[in-house]
Order: C-alpha cells, then sequence, then structure tokens
C-alpha cells in the first residue's frame, strides 16, 4: 500500500489506549514533569499460587499490543518497556487442586509462595515453578518483557522509599481502606503484613503501634511475642491492594490492564498511588474468560484451557487473535472456540493485503504480528480440514495431503508449513473433541431421497478431478429446492447429521470438491446404508 497511515485516527483498542498514553505524557509536560530518559512502563501483574492459565498470557499480549501500538503512533521516538511483576511474596491461602504432591504444600499454608517447596519438584519453590512456566510461554512468543519476582522487590530495595512513604502515611491509606472493609475485618485491617520471624507465615495481624522515623512496626507474632521488625528488607508486604498502588508509584507505571474483578477497586489503587506521590497509570479494564460452564477461569481450579493445550491444537496466531476480539466481552474459553479463532486468523490476514493503510490498522493481524503481517496463505480452511479428516477417518496428516493436493494442484508441506501444520492439528483436535462427541442419526424420508439423488447427482458430475466448488453447491442446492425442503438451512444440517455425525461443517460444496464428487457419493451411501450407526 502506498498511502501512509495515520495512527492517530486508527478505531481499533489498542491505539485508542496509545492515545490515552500520550495525552497523559502531554499533561505531564504542561506540568512540568521532566522524565528525562525514562522509558514509558506498561506493567502487568500476575498471582502464582496456581498453574499460570490462558487468561494471564491473555492479559501480556494485550498489553503488548497497545505498546506496539503506542510505538508506532510515536514514531519510536519514546522508549518503552515491558515489566511483568509476579506477586510471589502472597502467602499460599489453599492448596490447588491441579497438582501433585499436595500435601507437601499443606505443610507451607500462609508461607509467601516462594518459600512454599515445589510440588512437581524441579524448582527451589512452588512460585519458581509458576513464574518459569510464565516465562517460558512469553518466551515462546518472542516477547520482550521485562520479568520482576515481588520477593525480590521488597527484599532488594527496590519498594523501600514507597514502604517508608506508607508508613508515613500510615493514616491515610487508613482512611481509604476501613471504609471498604466490614466492622469485624476494621477492628484488626492493617496495611502492612509482617512476616513472622519465627513461622516464616504471611501474618494478617493489626498493628500495637507504628514508628515511620525508625521505619518500624509493632505487633504480636502468632506465638503471641511482641515482635517489632523493620518494612524494608522483605520483613513485610502490603495487603494486595495497598500493593498495587504502591508497585504503580514505585516502578512508574505508565499503562495497566486488569481483569473486571478489579474494577471496583482501582479507585482504591490509584488513591493509594496518589497518597505515595505517584500519578496513577492509564488503566484499562478488560472482561473475564469463562469456562465451558459459564464459570470464571481459575488457575487453582484448573478450569478453562491451558496455553500448552491451545498449541496443541491451534497456532499462536490463532490464541493471539482470541486475545485480541472484543476483550470487553465476557468470552468463553474453551476447547469448542478453536476451530474457529484459527479460521477467523486466515480471513483477517488474508484480507490485510487487500485493504488500505486505514483498514490495515483496524485488523486484528497488525498488532498479532507487530505491523508486519506475513503474506501465508491457505487454500484449505481448517474447518474443512476437520471435515476431511472426519470423512477420511486420516490418522496422519499424509493422508490429508493427498486430498489437499488434488484440489489446490501444487500445493506441497514444503512451500505450505502452516498447512502443514494445520493438517496436523486437525487429526490431533478431530481425534480428541470431534470423534468422541459424534452422533448420527438416520434420515427421514424426505431427507432419505435427496441424499439418494445427491448421491447419484455427483457421480454424474463430469471431470470429477477438476470440480468446481461452487458449482458443486450450487448442485446441492438444487437438490434441495427440488425435493422440498422449507429451509435450505435444514437440508444441510440433515446432510451433516446423517453423513459426518455432526450438525454444522464448511460449506459442503468447497467439502465435496476436495473430498472428491465419488467419494462424497461414497459416504452418502454409506450413511444412507446405516454403516455409521451404533
Amino acid at each position: 500500500m502506498t498511502d501512509m497511515p495515520d495512527y492517530m485516527k486508527a478505531k481499533a483498542w489498542p491505539f485508542e489506549q496509545a492515545r490515552a498514553i500520550l495525552h497523559r505524557l502531554d499533561i505531564e509536560k504542561k506540568r512540568g514533569i521532566d522524565r528525562g530518559d525514562k522509558p514509558v512502563i506498561f506493567e502487568t501483574g500476575y498471582g502464582p499460587s496456581g498453574l499460570p492459565h490462558i487468561g494471564t498470557f491473555g492479559e501480556v499480549v494485550r498489553t503488548i499490543m497497545v505498546m506496539d501500538a503506542f510505538r508506532a503512533l510515536t514514531d519510536n521516538k519514546i522508549p518503552v518497556k515491558m515489566i511483568c511483576v509476579s506477586d510471589d511474596m502472597d502467602g499460599m491461602r489453599k492448596v490447588p487442586g491441579n497438582v501433585p504432591n499436595q500435601e507437601i504444600l499443606a505443610e507451607h499454608l500462609g508461607k509467601p509462595l516462594t518459600q512454599v517447596p515445589d510440588p512437581f519438584e524441579c524448582h527451589d519453590s512452588f512460585a519458581g515453578h509458576n513464574n518459569a512456566m510464565l516465562q517460558r510461554f512469553l518466551d515462546g512468543f518472542g516477547f520482550d518483557y521485562e520479568f520482576q519476582s515481588a520477593t525480590e522487590l521488597y527484599r532488594s530495595g527496590a519498594y523501600d522509599d514507597m514502604l517508608i512513604k506508607a508508613l508515613e502515611n500510615f493514616d491515610k491509606i487508613m482512611d481509604v481502606m476501613l471504609p471498604t472493609l466490614g466492622e469485624e475485618r476494621r477492628a484488626t485491617y492493617s496495611p502492612f503484613l509482617p512476616i513472622s520471624p519465627t513461622t516464616g507465615r504471611v501474618l494478617y495481624v493489626p498493628m500495637k503501634s507504628i514508628d515511620p522515623k525508625a521505619g518500624t512496626i509493632t505487633f504480636d507474632d502468632e506465638d503471641g511475642s511482641e515482635v517489632t521488625l523493620k518494612v524494608t528488607g522483605g520483613n513485610a508486604k502490603l495487603q494486595w491492594k495497598p500493593d498495587f498502588g504502591m508497585r504503580w508509584a514505585a516502578l512508574g507505571v505508565d499503562f495497566e490492564m486488569f481483569g473486571k474483578d478489579h474494577q471496583a477497586n482501582s479507585v482504591i489503587y490509584s488513591r493509594i498511588c496518589k497518597i505515595l506521590g505517584a500519578q496513577p497509570p492509564v488503566q484499562y479494564v478488560y472482561e473475564l474468560f469463562l469456562d465451558d460452564k459459564g464459570e470464571k477461569i481459575s488457575k487453582s481450579k484448573g478450569n478453562g484451557i491451558s496455553i500448552d493445550e491451545w498449541l496443541t491444537y491451534a497456532t499462536p496466531e490463532s490464541l493471539a487473535l482470541y486475545m485480541y476480539t472484543k476483550p470487553r466481552t465476557a468470552k468463553r474459553l474453551y476447547f469448542d472456540v478453536i476451530p474457529k479463532a484459527v479460521d477467523e486468523y486466515f480471513q483477517h490476514l488474508s484480507a490485510y493485503q487487500k485493504q488500505d493503510s486505514k483498514a490495515q490498522l483496524n485488523n486484528p493481524v497488525w498488532f498479532i504480528h507487530h505491523g508486519k503481517p506475513p503474506q501465508d496463505f491457505i487454500p484449505v480452511s481448517f474447518a474443512l480440514l476437520l471435515n476431511l479428516v472426519s470423512a477420511s477417518n486420516a490418522s496422519d496428516k499424509d493422508i490429508l495431503w493427498g486430498f489437499i493436493e488434488r484440489y489446490s494442484p501444487g500445493a506441497n508441506a514444503e512451500d505450505f508449513p502452516m498447512l502443514d501444520d494445520l493438517a496436523g492439528y486437525a487429526v490431533r483436535y478431530y481425534e480428541d473433541f470431534v470423534k468422541p462427541a459424534k452422533t448420527y442419526r438416520k434420515p427421514s424420508e424426505q431427507e432419505g431421497a435427496a441424499l439418494m439423488d445427491l448421491s447419484k447427482r455427483l457421480r454424474d458430475v463430469p471431470n470429477a478431478e477438476q470440480s468446481d466448488s461452487d458449482a458443486l453447491q450450487t448442485l446441492i442446492f438444487s437438490v434441495g429446492k427440488d425435493h422440498e425442503f422449507d429451509n435450505l438451512r435444514n437440508w444441510f444440517k440433515a446432510i451433516y447429521e446423517v453423513c459426518l455425525g455432526q450438525s454444522q461443517g464448511p460449506r459442503f460444496g468447497s467439502f465435496v470438491a476436495i473430498y472428491g464428487p465419488g467419494e462424497t457419493a461414497d459416504l452418502i451411501d454409506a450413511a444412507l446404508a446405516g454403516n455409521f450407526l451404533s
């Protein structure tokens, strides 16, 4: 495309957020704030209390999409940094149900996650295991980010200045927090959580006294003894709501997105950030992901899909597309969304090359590929591949290539590596999700007569090797009309339910073109003979 993109007018949500960040910088400049060479900080927080789920990945990939939009908006003239913070100093409140050796974890309830043994016995702590998993996922996608452990931030002194400020403003923080709490909790609440010097557990205890000048807090330990500790050096941490605002202030965060479950508390985070002398970042709230039952996905439950599971059945690009699309709409995140996401990705990619620059900036693939989408072409949809696997009982992708090469002469695994990958994904997805759910049914009298007619007409198709999908689709329509189906959608549904054991599928004319008219006629005849019925 020869026209220059106008990033300031792009309507895609990442550009909207990038412009909000730019506006924040303009306000700082007008107030006389000199950032110097400080980069714009994009930040995400992650709780390693369980195995990282796909929602955590979504938060990172979406934030990077905003960061890419900001880079384009500023022509890369303003430095940026992405920070992923693991809240691994949090005390472990319960044992996750999806890990081994749970009895080991039960012995360490209440301790910081970096002090809890790894139930998988491959890292120095449970947090270390989960942090490593998250970093492996992010590294696998080639993300440019800086990982930070909250434990190290507390212990290293990176948070010390803000912890002292929090102690100096103890009463102001209490004034923010107490109205949000129930009467019983108000009586014992403290924004500071000391680490017990005797048990190592994170203590939720009231403060007997505080000394901002000395930087200390005094409280009763679990054994009843009075203890005075400095709040710096990893001896204490903040409750999660004050911690949120403190982290923004300490790291100088300019942008953070979080789930809708944080929305009500975002005002609290912002107020605490201001108490500590910093301006809250631009904030973006996204809707939560739901599992197949419509429940929120959870690290401890392990419901929904893991990142590894998605990548077993589909491309990384399809996962990124799913994360990009409608972030402010609650979406089911389960295996049945995968095929649609795969095909929609390639539809967007195909459209990109034909679009002007304005449309390209609103195309998801611009963000998935950091502004430089490839020119990959896929002649066969993923949905069609799944139906091919179903019809041919293909146990490996080589069987599928026999049909693909007939449908698209010249196509081969070497020149179409992405299609080769899709063929492998299709075989795995079919075996694990489609095949077990197949339910064939007998046709009605009207449907049986129409299917017999369709089988005969398909055998009469001339030049079967060069069949045109549009012509075949017209032929199938004609059979439905000739047999007086009131709704042709019901005719196609009957074809799928009787012949393939499912209620829907891709455009059937395309399926016949790639599978072959004669082979499709054989499939129909076998279904009419009841060969597929259990």
